[in-house]
């Protein structure tokens, strides 16, 4: 698929990944009261029990900084903050067990971080058993983890399997040497090979690589020989991201320059010739920035129409309750969201109080709630269909008349697909729809390029 150079360098702004709505940025935070997410929490699990909660764990620590990377970290080299810090999580854990007064039923566990295998595979079992701890699990878990090649051992492969891990997701990003170098990421491919045996070998069934397109000294070269390094290990999903450039929040990503960057039609390039490769072995293209075998969960979870996105990303499945735990992390009741402090003095500072964790949050109002849903049902199902009624409707058909014109989407009375081409420009459609967006002057300082 090639696209025109034009409609890149019309649509090459700043925008949001649409990992929620509202974004993060935009949310309503000037009188929110822990106690009001806590409610609405409580409303959310109760009308929801069975489907079980999503817990996701945020584990900042890294021994180095990967100087591409968006997240939350802390690093060093001291592996003693280990059991502080997952003792705190379960302090956390404990009083929103408390908070929801009821049977706890789990379906996912998500550890990200930061790099979770930084804790030995001993403390992430006391983690684990903690969680699960007078809990009840759906017959349909869902549990998986971060994991950096270099650091992980068939020793952490073996205990997560053995506590009912079985999905891995593999920070790879790029194998070229010069990338790996300037953006301060070392794993060979034997590491990745070492992990992915050790992996099939002990059971775990699905396997994800996490791949970035734009970084630093790329080129299609290289880019093309990760892609033929990865599809040689026949991982289950691939994860094709773009990289996010925006060193005003993340200093880290000064150690190169937007002269070392691919940048509008070169990076797009880079996507367009990964997605071919990638699609070429049989991988099915399931949302912005995903691929998946047809046989895995996530393919068949696109093509039944039940795909989800949250802040962890694309998931199989939707579950009302996600609860976020530990540093940083965002926790959503479909109603409500709300995010823990950033630093981990911070963090051991309020749970010591008996306070949760939470700095701010959002409370969704009815028009929230009618747009989230628009923009979560294109960036899982690539379609719309608006809601009789709703005022909103008006301004958002007039905003995609030039989309429609561009050929990224076909409007039908009440229905909006998005076209082919249309899919390279996913984050533009969005962006139809965020009312907030719309009413704001910052959007160049909050997000990355949407190319």
């Amino acid at each position: 698929m090639l696209v025109n150079n034009n409609l890149i360098a019309k649509y090459n702004v700043a925008a949001p990944r649409y990992t929620s709505y509202p974004t993060v940025p935009f949310w309503d935070n000037q009188g929110f009261e822990t106690k009001q997410w806590i409610d609405r929490l409580q409303v959310a699990y109760n009308a929801n029990k069975e489907e079980g909660i999503s817990l996701y764990v945020h584990l900042p620590f890294c021994e180095s900084l990967c100087t591409y990377c968006g997240c939350n970290t802390r690093i060093t080299v001291n592996h003693q903050v280990e059991i502080p810090y997952i003792e705190y999580v379960l302090k956390e854990w404990t009083m929103y067990k408390a908070a929801l007064e009821a049977d706890i039923v789990i379906s996912e566990i998500h550890f990200g971080g930061g790099t979770p295998t930084f804790f030995t595979a001993t403390n992430l079992e006391m983690l684990v058993k903690g969680l699960l701890q007078g809990a009840t699990i759906t017959p349909n878990a869902s549990f998986s983890f971060e994991a950096h090649p270099a650091n992980t051992s068939k020793e952490h492969l073996q205990v997560l399997f053995d506590l009912g891990f079985r999905r891995l997701s593999l920070g790879i990003q790029d194998f070229d040497e010069k990338v790996q170098y300037i953006i301060n990421r070392k794993q060979s491919v034997a590491d990745v090979e070492r992990v992915m045996q050790e992996a099939r070998d002990i059971g775990y069934t699905s396997i994800n690589f996490d791949l970035i397109y734009g970084l630093p000294l790329q080129t299609a070269a290289t880019v093309a020989q990760t892609i033929d390094l990865a599809l040689a290990m026949s991982p289950d999903r691939i994860s094709f991201y773009s990289y996010a450039h925006v060193p005003w929040i993340k200093p880290g990503q000064r150690r190169f320059t937007e002269n070392d960057l691919p940048q509008g039609e070169a990076k797009l390039f880079l996507y367009t010739l990964g997605k071919q490769m990638i699609e070429a072995k049989g991988y099915r293209d399931v949302g912005m920035d995903h691929f998946a075998k047809t046989n895995d969960e996530l393919f068949l979870a696109s093509r039944n129409e039940t795909l989800h996105r949250n802040f962890m990303g694309y998931a199989d499945r939707y579950t009302p309750v996600l609860i976020g735990l530990g540093v940083s992390s965002i926790s959503d009741a479909w109603t409500a969201f709300a995010q823990n402090v950033k630093t981990v003095e911070e963090y051991y500072k309020a749970l010591d109080s008996g306070e949760f964790p939470v700095f701010k949050g959002h409370l969704l109002h009815d028009e929230d709630l009618i747009l989230r849903r628009y923009i979560l049902d294109m960036m899982c199902k690539g379609k719309v269909v608006l809601q009789a009624g709703f005022e909103g409707n008006t301004i958002i058909k007039d905003r995609l008349t030039s989309l429609e014109d561009d050929g990224l989407v076909v409007v039908d009375e009440q229905v909006i697909k998005v076209t082919e081409v249309g899919k390279s420009f996913l984050r533009n459609i969005c962006m139809v729809f965020d009312q907030r967006l719309h009413h704001s002057k910052e959007r160049e300082q909050l997000f990355s390029q949407a190319i």
